[in-house]
């Protein structure tokens, strides 16, 4: 006599992001892993600027057209944005690191901190440099 058939049973699956809602907090956390990795590309941006200034006035006229014109002041724009929101998000981790911040509302308090500040910070930066300017 042959052994009774055994159902065929479907491994669980993991909860995914069409279950999960939205919270402050994980869209800081995918905020900061992007900004980190848009932070490649401006240091490439510091880096031709540099390359620039080192070979001469002709490379330097023309990475400075390109960093005044339009594009080139949105591109310098965001990148700030991308480098403020980086370091407020790596401070809230630093405080996270000292045990603080992990209740619901300091969380959230500290999640909207890191967005709003980092906005807010980017603006301070180009009206000083355009004041300054």
């Amino acid at each position: 006599m042959a052994p009774p058939a055994r159902p065929i049973v479907a491994p669980p699956l993991s909860p995914h992001l069409q279950i999960y809602r939205w919270t402050w907090t994980m869209a800081m956390s995918v905020f900061h892993r992007i900004t980190g990795t848009a932070l490649y590309g401006g240091t490439a941006l510091v880096a031709i600027w540099l390359v620039a200034l080192a070979s001469g006035p002709r490379a330097y006229d023309a990475v400075a057209w390109f960093f005044g014109s339009w594009i080139g002041l949105a591109i310098l724009f965001a990148y700030t944005w991308v480098l403020l929101h980086h370091m407020l998000g790596g401070l809230r981790h630093f405080v996270w690191d000292t045990g603080y911040g992990y209740d619901k509302s300091q969380r959230l308090g500290l999640a909207r901190l890191t967005l709003i500040g980092s906005v807010a910070l980017t603006i301070v930066v180009w009206a000083l440099a355009l004041l300054l300017h």
